[in-house]
């Protein structure tokens, strides 16, 4: 047997036909949604997302504002940063690209970004919302494997789902959003017992340890048929891997995302529908 690969590129391509929509109408009203990117410092990774956001934004008629900063900046100055963008009418989303330098503190940092302005839904308010099942503002890479999951119908109602993650961008807003479709969920981590009999037992695996030299998931840790879902990013050999071989995976899986091509681009388009979905939110459009 031989799955049905999980194609990111495709399902992102269609939210951004659904977000361009959106902007047009936001437009023809007198609206014109806005991100504020903050970048702290040279790191080249996090200059090449923000750029890849930006780019992203423009393809879909985002207007973007840059806010390039050093990395010796005090909490008390990106304080008034943010202060100054929540108040600034013109700004509809806030995204600080992180990591953050260890001067900063990034509960601080996120928790001072409004709320209706809080594009990664990182801030304890939509946090809060999330775990109630009441949340529009949702973490991007979270909402964007429900919206992959949905696209290829595979339903959750019932399923034995496992993440193999417990952060605070993937494994907990996930945690919520799965246990809110009905899935019966166990979230994994470095110190969990017997993750090979967890991840056989499930019907779903989404995986994000990113660290091939800690954790592979192999064949062997999978039941025929199940889906998986790698959300991991690190370079193995050379090369752009995610927590599996997905060529290995596939044989045995009846869905599975690949590395790269699969959740990255997901991330990206999910960011921006939650900026446009602000804009709506500051103009009264849609309704907290």
């Amino acid at each position: 047997m031989v799955g049905t690969k999980i194609d990111g590129v495709l399902v992102a391509s269609a939210v951004k036909d659904r977000v361009r929509n959106a902007v047009a109408e936001l437009k023809s009203r007198g609206i014109e949604p806005c991100l504020a990117t903050i970048l702290i410092g040279d790191n080249p990774a996090s200059a090449t997302y923000v750029k890849n956001k930006h780019k992203a934004c423009a393809e879909v008629g985002i207007l973007t504002k840059d806010h390039k900063l050093p990395s010796t900046i005090s909490q008390k100055e990106m304080n008034v940063l943010l202060d100054s963008l929540n108040l600034d009418n013109s700004v509809h989303g806030i995204l600080i690209q992180l990591p953050l330098p260890e001067q900063l503190g990034e509960f601080e940092t996120t928790s001072r970004i409004s709320p209706i302005k809080d594009v990664d839904g990182l801030t304890p308010y939509n946090v809060g919302l999330l775990s109630l099942g009441k949340a529009i503002l949702k973490a991007c890479t979270p909402s964007g494997i429900i919206e992959l999951l949905d696209h290829y119908s595979i339903d959750l109602e019932g399923k034995n789902v496992v993440i193999i993650n417990r952060s605070n961008l993937l494994g907990k807003p996930l945690y919520h959003l799965l246990l809110q479709r009905n899935a019966t969920v166990v979230t994994c981590h470095s110190k969990t017992k017997n993750l090979q009999k967890i991840c056989q037992d499930s019907d779903i695996i989404i995986t994000g340890v990113g660290d091939r030299t800690r954790f592979t998931l192999t064949p062997e840790m999978i039941q025929d048929g199940s889906v998986v879902i790698d959300v991991a990013t690190t370079r193995h050999d050379g090369k752009l891997v995610g927590d599996c071989d997905f060529d290995k995976i596939i044989q045995k899986a009846s869905f599975a995302s690949p590395v790269p091509g699969g959740v990255g681009p997901m991330t990206i388009a999910m960011l921006l529908k939650n900026t446009v979905t602000a804009a709506s939110l500051s103009e009264n459009i849609v309704r907290r």
